[in-house]
């Protein structure tokens, strides 16, 4: 007898010997084995960080709301129906949307600068959840050296504040000049533009006397620099960083969805408070990105909110960014 056939008639007993023993074991280990799992609930990162030349970037995610949408928050010059059809041609419910918040944090090796400050308490349990998302990026509050504001809606400043104190204790604040002249006049606390102004009043003014105020071009720090993007608040501003040749355009909410108002950049806003405005906007920031390729964040985009962004017939297109960060 070989080698080999003992080693097959060995197996075969080996299989038969198991197929005779099953039976008597009964059903207890099988079932115990194969238990289903418990449903567990959707999960999604909180940070993801990257270097942008000699910076280093991290998105926060500050939270998310479900709402019914796209329509008539986005393309309200244009039929429900339109807009239903086009959000399913992109693989989107066209009765229910998300929209995500997302902070940025750029450390330029000297400061800690954070974009925005997220919805606060009066966002949570779904958002307002930017302080901690925080602390597992491995950062506190007490070390943003600046905060800067894009502009003064209540998902970018209700978290400047936290139980009446300044939320970053130890930062300086920058926003545009133009916004804070908007907002801050006590008069905007009531009438058509009382719910920001009430809150401008109570988590924006108080850190006046800490707050710089910047317009196109003006510099929150070294390869931070202010642009004018006005349409979506009178003095919306977005920012261009740059680190060692490498650039990247943070919008804020020039843009507030990537298919319903990237691809269609003329669809009117219900947030945008000057809705031709803020389309000739959309158009020159991302007709700047597209053209010059740089690397795009967006508030409102899919977390963690950074990509490219393509020309596309009379629009653009959201190219999500994936490994091309991290070589």
């Amino acid at each position: 007898m070989s080698s080999i056939d003992f080693t097959r008639r060995g197996a075969l007993a080996a299989v038969a010997g198991a197929a005779a023993a099953a039976p008597l074991l009964g059903s207890s280990l099988w079932n115990t084995a194969s238990a289903a799992a418990p449903l567990m609930g959707a999960s999604r990162p909180t940070h993801v960080r990257f270097p942008l030349g000699k910076f280093e970037i991290t998105t926060i995610f500050d939270g998310a709301v479900q709402l019914d949408g796209p329509h008539p928050i986005f393309g309200q010059n244009v039929p429900k129906e339109e807009v239903a059809a086009y959000a399913e041609a992109n693989n989107l419910s066209g009765s229910r949307m998300e929209i995500g918040f997302t902070p940025v944090v750029v450390n330029t090796g000297t400061e800690l600068v954070l974009f925005d400050t997220g919805n606060g308490a009066a966002g949570r349990p779904s958002r307002g959840n930017l302080v901690a998302a925080l602390a597992t990026a491995g950062y506190s509050a007490d070390q943003i050296d600046v905060v800067v504001v894009t502009h003064m809606h209540p998902d970018h400043i209700g978290g400047m504040m936290e139980d009446g104190k300044p939320t970053f204790p130890n930062a300086r604040y920058v926003t545009g000049q133009t916004e804070y002249d908007f907002w801050s006049p006590v008069e905007k606390a009531s009438g058509p533009t009382e719910r920001v102004g009430k809150l401008v009043q109570a988590n924006v003014v108080p850190v006046a006397e800490k707050m710089s105020f910047l317009g196109d071009g003006g510099s929150v720090a070294s390869g931070i620099t202010g642009v004018s993007a006005f349409g979506h608040t009178p003095g919306h501003m977005a920012y261009h960083i740059e680190s060692d040749g490498k650039r990247l355009l943070l919008f804020a909410d020039a843009c507030n969805h990537y298919v319903v108002s990237l691809q269609k950049p003329d669809w009117h806003v219900r947030f945008d408070m000057d809705k031709e405005g803020a389309a000739a906007t959309r158009k020159k920031l991302l007709g700047m990105a597209a053209a010059d390729k740089i690397l795009a964040a967006g508030y409102h985009m899919p977390f963690p909110a950074v990509g490219y962004v393509e020309a596309q017939g009379s629009g653009f297109r959201w190219n999500a960014a994936s490994y091309q960060l991290f070589i």
